[in-house]
């Protein structure tokens, strides 16, 4: 357990990076999950329901 100043200030810091990387792997992890499932669901559709969704426009 840290018990002078610049000891906190590192644990705090190492604590708020980890914190940050983790955040950002993880929403990029979500996305190419997101990606792929899209993929998957647009892999199983029909002409007429491929061309309905781009006519609405595709988001």
């Amino acid at each position: 357990m840290p018990t002078d100043p610049l000891s906190w200030l590192v644990l705090l810091v190492s604590v708020g990076v980890t914190f940050a990387v983790s955040r950002w792997l993880s929403s990029r992890w979500r996305a190419r999950r997101r990606d792929r499932q899209e993929k998957d669901a647009r892999a199983g559709e029909t002409r007429q329901v491929r061309r309905a969704r781009e006519r609405r426009g595709a988001r």
